[in-house]
Protein backbone atom coordinates (compact mmCIF):
# COMPACT_ATOMS: atom_id res chain seq x y z
CA UNK A 1 0.00 0.00 0.00
CA UNK A 2 1.43 3.32 -1.15
CA UNK A 3 2.31 5.77 1.75
CA UNK A 4 -0.11 8.75 2.51
CA UNK A 5 1.52 11.74 0.97
CA UNK A 6 1.77 14.55 3.20
CA UNK A 7 3.83 18.03 3.90
CA UNK A 8 5.39 19.35 7.09
CA UNK A 9 4.34 22.82 8.14
CA UNK A 10 6.25 24.64 10.91
CA UNK A 11 3.98 27.73 12.20
CA UNK A 12 5.95 30.21 14.86
CA UNK A 13 2.98 32.46 16.42
CA UNK A 14 3.85 34.88 19.18
CA UNK A 15 3.07 32.64 21.83
CA UNK A 16 3.54 29.10 21.13
CA UNK A 17 5.27 27.16 17.64
CA UNK A 18 3.60 24.57 16.25
CA UNK A 19 4.37 21.87 14.22
CA UNK A 20 1.89 20.00 11.99
CA UNK A 21 1.70 17.26 9.58
CA UNK A 22 -1.33 17.40 6.80
CA UNK A 23 -2.20 15.31 4.04
CA UNK A 24 -2.10 16.94 0.58
CA UNK A 25 -5.72 16.77 0.60
CA UNK A 26 -5.27 19.12 4.00
CA UNK A 27 -5.63 16.34 6.72
CA UNK A 28 -4.27 17.35 9.91
CA UNK A 29 -2.52 14.09 10.96
CA UNK A 30 -0.62 15.71 14.12
CA UNK A 31 -0.61 19.09 15.09
CA UNK A 32 2.29 19.38 18.01
CA UNK A 33 3.22 23.01 20.25
CA UNK A 34 5.17 24.55 22.70
CA UNK A 35 5.68 27.79 24.10
CA UNK A 36 8.25 29.76 22.48
CA UNK A 37 10.29 30.75 25.42
CA UNK A 38 11.26 34.33 25.61
CA UNK A 39 13.80 36.61 27.52
CA UNK A 40 14.38 39.66 28.36
CA UNK A 41 17.55 42.22 27.87
CA UNK A 42 18.04 44.69 30.34
CA UNK A 43 19.44 46.90 27.90
CA UNK A 44 16.67 48.37 26.60
CA UNK A 45 13.24 50.31 28.28
CA UNK A 46 11.19 47.62 26.36
CA UNK A 47 12.71 44.00 24.61
CA UNK A 48 12.53 40.38 24.92
CA UNK A 49 14.72 38.07 22.57
CA UNK A 50 14.72 34.60 21.60
CA UNK A 51 17.29 31.94 21.63
CA UNK A 52 17.28 31.10 17.64
CA UNK A 53 19.45 27.63 18.44
CA UNK A 54 16.79 27.17 21.52
CA UNK A 55 13.89 27.29 18.45
CA UNK A 56 15.76 25.54 16.30
CA UNK A 57 15.63 22.32 18.66
CA UNK A 58 12.10 22.86 19.50
CA UNK A 59 11.16 22.65 15.95
CA UNK A 60 13.52 19.38 15.35
CA UNK A 61 11.68 17.91 18.65
CA UNK A 62 8.45 18.51 17.55
CA UNK A 63 8.44 17.56 14.10
CA UNK A 64 9.66 14.24 15.30
CA UNK A 65 6.93 13.65 17.32
CA UNK A 66 4.49 14.64 14.82
CA UNK A 67 5.85 12.86 12.41
CA UNK A 68 5.58 10.09 14.45
CA UNK A 69 2.05 10.24 15.17
CA UNK A 70 1.22 10.85 11.58
CA UNK A 71 1.41 6.71 10.62
CA UNK A 72 2.79 5.40 7.36
CA UNK A 73 3.05 8.87 5.39
CA UNK A 74 5.70 10.56 2.53
CA UNK A 75 6.89 14.33 3.83
CA UNK A 76 6.88 15.71 -0.24
CA UNK A 77 7.24 19.23 1.01
CA UNK A 78 8.12 21.35 4.19
CA UNK A 79 6.94 25.12 4.37
CA UNK A 80 7.28 27.56 7.14
CA UNK A 81 4.94 30.31 8.56
CA UNK A 82 5.18 33.00 11.07
CA UNK A 83 4.51 36.13 12.92
CA UNK A 84 5.44 38.92 10.45
CA UNK A 85 7.59 41.75 12.07
CA UNK A 86 9.68 38.93 13.70
CA UNK A 87 13.42 38.46 12.27
CA UNK A 88 16.75 36.21 12.77
CA UNK A 89 20.37 38.01 12.46
CA UNK A 90 22.98 35.53 11.28
CA UNK A 91 26.73 35.82 10.55
CA UNK A 92 29.03 34.86 7.05
CA UNK A 93 28.99 31.46 8.22
CA UNK A 94 25.37 31.26 8.50
CA UNK A 95 25.05 31.04 12.22
CA UNK A 96 21.76 32.24 13.92
CA UNK A 97 22.97 35.19 16.33
CA UNK A 98 19.48 36.23 17.56
CA UNK A 99 15.86 36.51 17.62
CA UNK A 100 13.69 38.86 18.42
CA UNK A 101 9.48 38.71 17.73
CA UNK A 102 6.96 41.02 17.02
CA UNK A 103 6.77 42.16 20.58
CA UNK A 104 10.00 43.26 20.42
CA UNK A 105 10.67 46.84 20.71
CA UNK A 106 14.51 47.44 21.27
CA UNK A 107 14.35 50.60 19.07
CA UNK A 108 11.61 52.57 20.20
CA UNK A 109 14.10 54.93 21.67
CA UNK A 110 15.00 55.72 18.27
CA UNK A 111 12.46 56.28 16.39
CA UNK A 112 12.17 60.19 17.08
CA UNK A 113 15.82 59.85 14.79
CA UNK A 114 13.72 58.77 12.03
CA UNK A 115 14.11 61.68 9.47
CA UNK A 116 11.15 61.49 6.89
CA UNK A 117 8.31 59.53 8.21
CA UNK A 118 5.86 60.44 5.26
CA UNK A 119 8.18 58.97 2.89
CA UNK A 120 8.75 55.60 4.99
CA UNK A 121 4.99 55.83 4.98
CA UNK A 122 4.26 56.26 1.19
CA UNK A 123 7.15 53.23 0.44
CA UNK A 124 6.90 50.70 2.97
CA UNK A 125 3.06 51.09 3.58
CA UNK A 126 2.86 51.62 7.38
CA UNK A 127 3.57 54.34 9.84
CA UNK A 128 7.07 53.68 10.88
CA UNK A 129 7.12 52.26 14.57
CA UNK A 130 9.57 49.95 16.81
CA UNK A 131 6.90 47.34 16.46
CA UNK A 132 9.10 46.70 12.47
CA UNK A 133 12.04 44.85 11.81
CA UNK A 134 14.07 47.78 10.79
CA UNK A 135 14.01 49.37 14.22
CA UNK A 136 14.91 46.30 15.96
CA UNK A 137 18.38 46.43 13.71
CA UNK A 138 18.62 49.66 15.32
CA UNK A 139 18.50 48.56 18.51
CA UNK A 140 20.99 45.86 17.80
CA UNK A 141 23.53 48.48 16.12
CA UNK A 142 23.13 50.81 18.83
CA UNK A 143 23.69 48.78 22.14
CA UNK A 144 25.76 46.13 20.79
CA UNK A 145 28.01 47.44 17.70
CA UNK A 146 29.69 44.33 18.27
CA UNK A 147 26.72 42.05 17.52
CA UNK A 148 25.96 44.16 14.80
CA UNK A 149 29.18 44.22 13.26
CA UNK A 150 28.94 40.35 12.46
CA UNK A 151 25.69 40.16 11.01
CA UNK A 152 25.80 39.10 7.35
CA UNK A 153 21.66 38.70 6.60
CA UNK A 154 18.77 39.00 8.61
CA UNK A 155 15.56 37.04 7.89
CA UNK A 156 12.21 36.59 9.19
CA UNK A 157 11.02 33.77 10.87
CA UNK A 158 9.75 31.79 8.66
CA UNK A 159 12.26 32.57 6.10
CA UNK A 160 14.94 31.45 9.00
CA UNK A 161 13.14 28.25 9.16
CA UNK A 162 12.93 27.55 5.70
CA UNK A 163 16.83 28.51 5.63
CA UNK A 164 17.33 25.86 8.19
CA UNK A 165 15.79 23.39 6.30
CA UNK A 166 17.18 24.05 2.84
CA UNK A 167 20.97 26.24 3.65
CA UNK A 168 19.38 29.21 1.27
CA UNK A 169 18.54 32.40 2.43
CA UNK A 170 15.83 34.62 1.18
CA UNK A 171 13.31 36.66 2.13
CA UNK A 172 9.39 35.99 0.86
CA UNK A 173 7.47 39.77 -0.28
CA UNK A 174 4.75 39.63 2.50
CA UNK A 175 7.12 39.40 5.50
CA UNK A 176 9.34 41.97 3.65
CA UNK A 177 6.55 44.60 3.54
CA UNK A 178 7.00 44.48 7.50
CA UNK A 179 10.78 45.34 7.47
CA UNK A 180 10.13 49.03 6.67
CA UNK A 181 13.07 48.48 3.96
CA UNK A 182 10.86 46.99 1.76
CA UNK A 183 8.91 49.40 -1.29
CA UNK A 184 5.35 47.70 -1.36
CA UNK A 185 4.28 48.68 -4.39
CA UNK A 186 7.30 48.40 -6.74
CA UNK A 187 7.89 45.00 -4.75
CA UNK A 188 11.85 45.50 -4.08
CA UNK A 189 14.00 46.22 -1.58
CA UNK A 190 14.54 50.10 -1.07
CA UNK A 191 18.08 52.26 -1.25
CA UNK A 192 15.89 55.71 0.21
CA UNK A 193 14.51 53.10 2.65
CA UNK A 194 17.87 51.56 3.91
CA UNK A 195 19.12 55.53 3.74
CA UNK A 196 16.06 56.45 6.63
CA UNK A 197 17.79 53.60 9.18
CA UNK A 198 21.00 53.85 7.87
CA UNK A 199 21.25 50.13 7.03
CA UNK A 200 23.33 48.39 4.02
CA UNK A 201 21.58 46.63 1.79
CA UNK A 202 24.53 43.74 1.74
CA UNK A 203 22.30 42.27 4.84
CA UNK A 204 19.38 41.70 2.64
CA UNK A 205 18.98 38.38 1.30
CA UNK A 206 17.09 37.88 -2.00
CA UNK A 207 13.27 38.34 -2.67
CA UNK A 208 11.48 35.02 -2.93
CA UNK A 209 8.10 34.19 -4.13
CA UNK A 210 5.70 32.23 -1.93
CA UNK A 211 4.42 28.89 -2.93
CA UNK A 212 7.52 28.24 -5.31
CA UNK A 213 10.13 26.09 -4.22
CA UNK A 214 13.27 27.36 -2.45
CA UNK A 215 15.35 23.95 -2.95
CA UNK A 216 15.87 20.77 -1.50
CA UNK A 217 15.64 19.63 1.85
CA UNK A 218 19.39 19.92 3.56
CA UNK A 219 20.75 16.07 3.57
CA UNK A 220 21.21 16.26 7.34
CA UNK A 221 18.05 17.58 8.43
CA UNK A 222 16.35 14.75 6.01
CA UNK A 223 18.20 12.18 7.88
CA UNK A 224 17.61 13.49 11.25
CA UNK A 225 14.08 13.22 11.12
CA UNK A 226 13.67 10.44 8.83
CA UNK A 227 12.38 12.69 5.40
CA UNK A 228 13.44 11.87 1.78
CA UNK A 229 16.05 13.75 0.56
CA UNK A 230 13.55 14.31 -2.55
CA UNK A 231 11.42 16.68 -0.27
CA UNK A 232 11.53 19.91 -1.33
CA UNK A 233 11.44 23.34 0.91
CA UNK A 234 8.55 25.37 -0.43
CA UNK A 235 8.42 29.36 0.29
CA UNK A 236 5.89 30.18 2.82
CA UNK A 237 4.57 33.78 4.28
CA UNK A 238 3.33 35.41 7.04
CA UNK A 239 1.18 33.84 9.04
CA UNK A 240 -1.77 36.66 8.08
CA UNK A 241 -1.33 36.00 4.32
CA UNK A 242 -1.43 32.16 4.68
CA UNK A 243 -4.47 32.20 6.97
CA UNK A 244 -6.20 34.06 4.50
CA UNK A 245 -5.35 32.09 1.44
CA UNK A 246 -7.15 29.07 3.34
CA UNK A 247 -9.97 30.51 3.57
CA UNK A 248 -10.18 31.81 -0.54
CA UNK A 249 -11.93 34.98 0.29
CA UNK A 250 -13.50 37.01 -2.60
CA UNK A 251 -12.42 40.20 -4.28
CA UNK A 252 -13.55 43.14 -2.01
CA UNK A 253 -13.81 40.45 1.10
CA UNK A 254 -13.19 41.62 4.70
CA UNK A 255 -11.73 39.36 6.92
CA UNK A 256 -10.47 39.46 10.31
CA UNK A 257 -7.85 37.27 11.48
CA UNK A 258 -8.09 36.29 15.18
CA UNK A 259 -5.04 35.00 16.98
CA UNK A 260 -2.12 36.60 18.68
CA UNK A 261 -3.04 39.71 17.43
CA UNK A 262 -6.36 40.51 15.36
CA UNK A 263 -5.52 42.31 11.86
CA UNK A 264 -8.80 43.45 9.87
CA UNK A 265 -8.01 42.53 6.28
CA UNK A 266 -9.14 42.92 2.54
CA UNK A 267 -7.69 41.97 -0.40
CA UNK A 268 -7.36 44.71 -2.90
CA UNK A 269 -5.77 45.12 -6.29
CA UNK A 270 -3.94 48.28 -6.32
CA UNK A 271 -1.51 49.85 -3.85
CA UNK A 272 -4.05 51.71 -1.39
CA UNK A 273 -2.81 54.13 1.45
CA UNK A 274 -5.21 56.34 3.73
CA UNK A 275 -3.79 60.24 3.93
CA UNK A 276 -3.85 60.11 7.59
CA UNK A 277 -1.68 57.51 8.13
CA UNK A 278 -3.64 55.46 9.94
CA UNK A 279 -3.77 51.36 7.94
CA UNK A 280 -1.01 49.35 6.83
CA UNK A 281 -0.61 47.90 2.93
CA UNK A 282 1.11 44.64 2.43
CA UNK A 283 1.96 42.18 -0.70
CA UNK A 284 -0.30 39.03 -0.30
CA UNK A 285 1.14 35.72 -1.43
CA UNK A 286 0.04 35.74 -4.81
CA UNK A 287 1.97 38.12 -7.59
CA UNK A 288 -0.64 40.83 -7.94
CA UNK A 289 -2.17 41.48 -4.68
CA UNK A 290 -2.19 43.74 -1.45
CA UNK A 291 -3.25 43.20 1.88
CA UNK A 292 -5.16 46.58 2.80
CA UNK A 293 -4.53 46.77 6.93
CA UNK A 294 -5.85 47.66 10.40
CA UNK A 295 -5.04 46.08 13.51
CA UNK A 296 -6.02 45.77 16.58
CA UNK A 297 -2.62 44.36 18.55
CA UNK A 298 -2.16 41.88 20.72
CA UNK A 299 -5.97 40.97 21.71
CA UNK A 300 -5.33 37.12 21.33
CA UNK A 301 -2.50 37.02 23.56
CA UNK A 302 -4.33 39.10 26.56
CA UNK A 303 -7.02 36.61 26.34
CA UNK A 304 -4.82 33.59 26.56
CA UNK A 305 -2.37 34.92 29.13
CA UNK A 306 -5.85 36.04 31.53
CA UNK A 307 -7.40 32.71 30.61
CA UNK A 308 -4.03 31.05 32.64
CA UNK A 309 -4.87 33.16 35.47
CA UNK A 310 -9.28 32.85 35.44
CA UNK A 311 -9.18 29.38 34.32
CA UNK A 312 -6.24 27.53 34.57
CA UNK A 313 -7.56 24.28 34.47
CA UNK A 314 -10.47 24.30 32.18
CA UNK A 315 -11.54 24.69 28.66
CA UNK A 316 -12.67 26.91 26.69
CA UNK A 317 -16.20 24.96 26.80
CA UNK A 318 -16.51 25.87 30.36
CA UNK A 319 -15.62 29.09 29.74
CA UNK A 320 -18.64 29.72 27.09
CA UNK A 321 -20.79 27.97 29.61
CA UNK A 322 -19.71 30.45 32.13
CA UNK A 323 -20.53 33.30 29.53
CA UNK A 324 -24.08 32.84 29.62
CA UNK A 325 -24.36 34.28 32.77
CA UNK A 326 -22.66 37.44 32.33
CA UNK A 327 -24.16 40.56 31.22
CA UNK A 328 -22.50 43.99 30.04
CA UNK A 329 -23.36 46.14 33.30
CA UNK A 330 -21.26 43.74 35.75
CA UNK A 331 -17.53 44.60 33.97
CA UNK A 332 -15.75 46.76 31.22
CA UNK A 333 -12.58 45.57 30.03
CA UNK A 334 -9.90 48.01 28.13
CA UNK A 335 -6.26 45.85 28.06
CA UNK A 336 -4.13 48.00 25.73
CA UNK A 337 -5.33 46.92 21.96
CA UNK A 338 -4.43 49.01 19.30
CA UNK A 339 -6.32 51.85 17.41
CA UNK A 340 -5.56 53.00 14.34
CA UNK A 341 -5.48 56.57 14.71
CA UNK A 342 -4.34 56.73 17.82
CA UNK A 343 -0.49 58.33 17.84
CA UNK A 344 0.34 56.16 21.46
CA UNK A 345 -0.33 52.21 21.92
CA UNK A 346 -2.40 52.26 25.70
CA UNK A 347 0.05 51.36 28.25
CA UNK A 348 -2.09 50.91 31.21
CA UNK A 349 -5.20 48.59 31.18
CA UNK A 350 -7.63 46.72 33.13
CA UNK A 351 -11.34 46.31 34.68
CA UNK A 352 -14.00 48.79 35.33
CA UNK A 353 -16.85 47.51 37.96
CA UNK A 354 -18.87 48.81 40.86
CA UNK A 355 -17.78 49.21 44.14
CA UNK A 356 -18.42 47.80 46.56
CA UNK A 357 -17.38 44.39 44.57
CA UNK A 358 -21.07 43.07 43.72
CA UNK A 359 -21.77 38.99 44.73
CA UNK A 360 -22.69 38.87 41.20
CA UNK A 361 -19.22 39.41 39.81
CA UNK A 362 -18.03 36.09 38.51
CA UNK A 363 -14.45 35.02 36.67
CA UNK A 364 -16.87 34.62 33.76
CA UNK A 365 -17.56 38.80 34.17
CA UNK A 366 -13.87 39.38 33.57
CA UNK A 367 -13.76 36.95 30.66
CA UNK A 368 -17.16 38.52 28.87
CA UNK A 369 -15.15 41.99 29.60
CA UNK A 370 -12.30 40.78 27.65
CA UNK A 371 -14.36 39.26 24.66
CA UNK A 372 -15.98 42.48 24.52
CA UNK A 373 -12.87 44.66 24.20
CA UNK A 374 -11.48 42.93 21.74
CA UNK A 375 -14.64 42.89 19.69
CA UNK A 376 -15.20 46.88 19.87
CA UNK A 377 -11.40 46.63 19.11
CA UNK A 378 -11.90 45.10 16.12
CA UNK A 379 -15.13 46.98 14.96
CA UNK A 380 -13.03 50.61 15.75
CA UNK A 381 -10.53 49.58 13.49
CA UNK A 382 -12.67 48.25 10.48
CA UNK A 383 -14.14 51.58 10.34
CA UNK A 384 -10.84 53.15 9.66
CA UNK A 385 -10.27 50.18 7.29
CA UNK A 386 -13.73 51.33 5.41
CA UNK A 387 -12.44 55.11 5.12
CA UNK A 388 -9.59 54.02 2.86
CA UNK A 389 -11.45 50.84 0.94
CA UNK A 390 -15.03 51.20 1.07
CA UNK A 391 -17.00 48.01 1.86
CA UNK A 392 -20.04 46.81 0.86
CA UNK A 393 -20.60 43.26 1.37
CA UNK A 394 -23.75 41.96 4.08
CA UNK A 395 -20.88 39.42 5.79
CA UNK A 396 -17.27 39.05 6.74
CA UNK A 397 -15.17 36.30 7.40
CA UNK A 398 -13.42 35.55 10.12
CA UNK A 399 -10.95 32.75 11.39
CA UNK A 400 -8.10 31.71 13.87
CA UNK A 401 -7.70 31.16 17.11
CA UNK A 402 -9.80 33.25 18.60
CA UNK A 403 -13.47 33.08 16.65
CA UNK A 404 -13.58 29.87 18.12
CA UNK A 405 -15.40 31.69 21.09
CA UNK A 406 -18.68 31.39 20.08
CA UNK A 407 -19.62 34.54 22.19
CA UNK A 408 -17.09 36.58 20.15
CA UNK A 409 -18.37 35.62 17.04
CA UNK A 410 -21.81 37.06 18.24
CA UNK A 411 -20.13 40.23 19.18
CA UNK A 412 -18.52 40.86 16.35
CA UNK A 413 -21.88 40.40 14.40
CA UNK A 414 -23.91 42.53 16.62
CA UNK A 415 -21.69 45.32 16.43
CA UNK A 416 -20.99 44.93 12.73
CA UNK A 417 -24.40 44.21 11.61
CA UNK A 418 -22.68 42.20 9.50
CA UNK A 419 -23.04 38.08 9.34
CA UNK A 420 -20.11 36.61 10.26
CA UNK A 421 -18.64 33.08 8.21
CA UNK A 422 -15.97 30.76 9.02
CA UNK A 423 -14.61 27.93 6.87
CA UNK A 424 -13.92 24.43 7.96
CA UNK A 425 -10.17 25.92 8.05
CA UNK A 426 -11.04 28.40 10.81
CA UNK A 427 -9.00 26.50 13.58
CA UNK A 428 -5.65 26.18 12.00
CA UNK A 429 -5.74 28.65 9.08
CA UNK A 430 -2.21 29.51 8.90
CA UNK A 431 -1.33 26.09 8.95
CA UNK A 432 -4.02 24.70 6.06
CA UNK A 433 -2.53 27.68 4.32
CA UNK A 434 0.90 26.32 4.49
CA UNK A 435 -1.12 23.08 2.75
CA UNK A 436 -2.54 25.69 0.08
CA UNK A 437 1.02 26.84 -0.90
CA UNK A 438 2.48 23.61 -0.87
CA UNK A 439 -0.22 22.26 -3.63
CA UNK A 440 0.44 25.50 -5.58
CA UNK A 441 3.91 24.41 -5.64
CA UNK A 442 4.21 20.93 -6.14
CA UNK A 443 1.07 21.93 -8.70
CA UNK A 444 -1.48 19.77 -6.71
CA UNK A 445 -4.95 20.61 -6.87
CA UNK A 446 -6.82 22.24 -3.56
CA UNK A 447 -9.32 21.31 -1.74
CA UNK A 448 -11.91 23.69 -1.26
CA UNK A 449 -12.87 24.89 1.99
CA UNK A 450 -16.49 24.21 3.02
CA UNK A 451 -18.73 27.31 4.79
CA UNK A 452 -19.24 25.66 8.32
CA UNK A 453 -21.33 28.64 9.83
CA UNK A 454 -22.94 32.24 9.79
CA UNK A 455 -23.52 33.96 12.81
CA UNK A 456 -26.33 36.38 11.95
CA UNK A 457 -26.17 39.79 13.87
CA UNK A 458 -28.58 40.43 16.64
CA UNK A 459 -29.80 43.85 18.32
CA UNK A 460 -27.24 46.00 16.20
CA UNK A 461 -28.65 49.10 17.46
CA UNK A 462 -28.51 48.48 21.42
CA UNK A 463 -24.73 47.05 20.75
CA UNK A 464 -24.04 50.66 18.96
CA UNK A 465 -24.47 52.34 22.56
CA UNK A 466 -22.86 49.76 24.78
CA UNK A 467 -19.53 50.45 22.36
CA UNK A 468 -20.01 53.71 23.05
CA UNK A 469 -19.42 52.86 26.52
CA UNK A 470 -16.51 51.13 26.20
CA UNK A 471 -14.90 53.80 24.14
CA UNK A 472 -15.92 56.26 27.82
CA UNK A 473 -13.90 52.93 29.27
CA UNK A 474 -11.38 53.09 27.02
CA UNK A 475 -10.80 57.51 27.56
CA UNK A 476 -10.46 56.38 30.94
CA UNK A 477 -7.49 54.04 30.85
CA UNK A 478 -5.61 56.29 28.22
CA UNK A 479 -5.62 59.24 30.36
CA UNK A 480 -4.60 57.10 33.55
CA UNK A 481 -1.34 56.16 31.26
CA UNK A 482 -0.45 59.90 31.06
Amino acid sequence: MAKKKAYLIVDIGTGNARVAVCGIDGEILSIKRENVHYETDPQYEDSIFFNPEELWGQILRLSKEALQESGDIQINAVTATSQREGIVITDKDGKSLLGMPNIDHRGRKWEVDLKDKDLVYNLSGRYPTSLFSAFKLVGVREVYPELFARVSCFMSISDWIQFQFSGIEGYEHSQASETLLYDVEHKSWSAALLDQFGLSADILPELKDAATVLGPIKSEVGEELGISSTALIVVGGGDTQLAIRSMEPSANDVVIVSGTTTPIIKIVDSYEKDSEQRTWTSRHIDADNFILEANAGVTGLNYQRLKEIFYPNEGYDIIEKELEDATYSQCVASLGSLIADEEEPLTKGGFIFNAPVSHQLTRGSFVFAILWDIACSIYENYKFLCAVSPHQESYIWACGGGVESRKLRQFIANLFGKSIKIRDTFRQASVLGGVFICNDALGVKNESPELLEEIHPQNHEEFEKLYQEWKNARKTFKQVGQ
